[in-house]
């Protein structure tokens, strides 16, 4: 190599620490060093005195369902109230981009550049089991890509806020490229610690501590890398596990590093407490038993709406008076599901959540966002978590747990006919779950405010 660029006229870039395979171990540096070799940056340009300006934001949301989506938009609305100049650009997919879309936010253009992250996911799924840790690890091509896009656009635009809602790629290569930071930076999540599955014995038990142990070590070398760290719940949200064999508590680590926002519906509650008048707005009828079956926007669930649908006819003969309505999403074609007399297929329903807050029961995946929209409206519902998904089978279902909500169900153990004795066994009945706070929005952009 030092030969080459000596014969070349070249310039020899050594990377220490990076062995044979540079291009994987540091990415970002070669992906630098491709991109000003290909096309030389120009020279700096005289330096003036900026003007004053607006403020100016980045929003980054992960596209892994709506979850994020439903969140990501509450806080914005709350954060343009403390800062009414603010100008927030949005870096997202879909399906991410359909909520924002519909509510006339602003998308960068670089986002279509962004590679398709829930198509990875939906690709990694097969019959309601997505191995949620593995399919995190296979994505690395992705991460890197993105991180790209988004370096090439804070590169040429100047913000002074860059916001990340489990946004993995920027935190990995941020904290790996610390010098690549130029801006205040915010990270949010809703959960904290890979978790392995007890079927996959050591091997994933050591690797999933190995990645834990790799970020721990990253958050305490640059801790100067996030500005500030949210965390969308409470301290008794936290799993009561460890990281890892010889690693810290979650709970005690996560402390220590995260402010607690609280959660995120991105609706106040007592909006819907005269439910009557919900349900004859959503031309849902007095006597009708309504049944929302849906299972987000990642794709991921259509094996989940198969499984429901077939339970319709049983369920409908034990509950004569049934309405179901299935939801299928932005990412599943309502045509490609079977149907039955009376049974309702739906694409995408905006506000979904209010149609949530009027059912008498729902049927849905184990994902974050609707089962706590549903324990935050008081409604009975059955959840299914993903199986090997870590963060469904574990931090979700903890928190549910503490909430005393929602009946749990295991899709492999679930007939139609099973399915179908338990719509008829919890429809309408009468719930006891903990309180949801409505202030969780108003509380995470106090948090950001301060960075501006």
């Amino acid at each position: 190599g030092a030969a080459l660029a000596a014969k070349t006229g070249g310039r020899l870039v050594t990377i220490g620490g990076a062995g044979h395979m540079p291009l994987a171990r540091d990415p970002v540096k070669v992906n630098q060093l491709l991109r000003d070799f290909i096309c030389p940056p120009a020279p700096p340009p005289r330096w003036t005195r900026a003007p004053s300006r607006r403020k100016r934001a980045l929003y980054i949301s992960s596209p892994i369902g709506l979850g994020h989506a439903r969140r990501d938009v509450a806080i914005p609305d709350e954060l343009r109230k403390l800062h009414p100049d603010l100008e927030i650009d949005w870096l997202a997919q879909h399906p991410v981009t359909t909520v924002l879309e519909s509510r006339g936010e602003r998308i960068h253009p670089a986002s279509a550049e962004l590679a398709s992250e829930s198509g990875h996911w939906q690709a990694e799924t097969a019959e309601h089991d997505l191995h949620c840790f593995e399919a995190f690890r296979r994505m690395d091509e992705i991460l890197l890509s993105n991180f790209m896009v988004f370096h090439d656009v804070v590169r040429d635009e100047q913000y002074d806020l860059w916001i990340g809602d489990e946004a993995w790629d920027l935190d990995h290569f941020l904290h790996e490229n610390p010098e690549c930071k130029t801006a205040a930076y915010a990270w949010l999540t809703d959960f904290v610690g890979f978790l392995p599955m007890p079927d996959r014995g050591a091997r994933e038990a050591f690797l999933c501590a190995d990645y834990n142990a790799q970020m721990i070590e990253q958050i305490e070398r640059y801790p100067r890398v996030r500005d500030r760290s949210v965390f969308v719940g409470d301290p008794d949200d936290i799993v009561p596990e460890r990281f890892g064999d010889d690693l810290p508590e979650i709970r005690e680590w996560t402390e220590r590093h995260y402010d607690f926002c609280g959660y995120i519906t991105g609706f106040d509650p007592a909006e819907f407490a005269d439910r009557e008048t919900l349900r004859a707005q959503l031309s849902y009828g007095p006597r009708e038993q309504v049944c929302i079956v849906t299972v987000g926007g990642s794709g991921v669930g259509e094996a989940l709406l198969r499984r429901v649908i077939a339970s319709y006819p049983l369920a409908k003969r034990l509950v004569p008076d049934l309405r179901m309505i299935v939801v299928a999403g932005p990412r599943i074609d309502p045509a490609s599901l079977p149907q039955h007399d009376g049974l309702e297929l739906r694409a995408y329903v905006a506000e979904l959540y209010r149609h949530l807050a009027a059912c008498d029961l729902a049927v849905v995946q184990g994902g974050l966002t609707t089962a706590m929209e549903l324990t935050a409206n008081r409604r009975p519902f059955l959840y299914f978590p993903l199986g090997h998904h870590f963060e469904q089978c574990f931090h979700v279902h903890h928190r549910l747990a503490r909430h005393q909500a929602g009946q749990r169900m295991e899709f492999d153990e679930s007939t139609p006919e099973l399915i179908a004795e338990a719509i008829a066994q919890h429809i309408g009945r009468e719930v006891d779950y903990r309180p949801v706070p409505s202030d969780g929005a108003a509380r995470a952009a106090e948090l950001l405010a301060e960075l501006l």
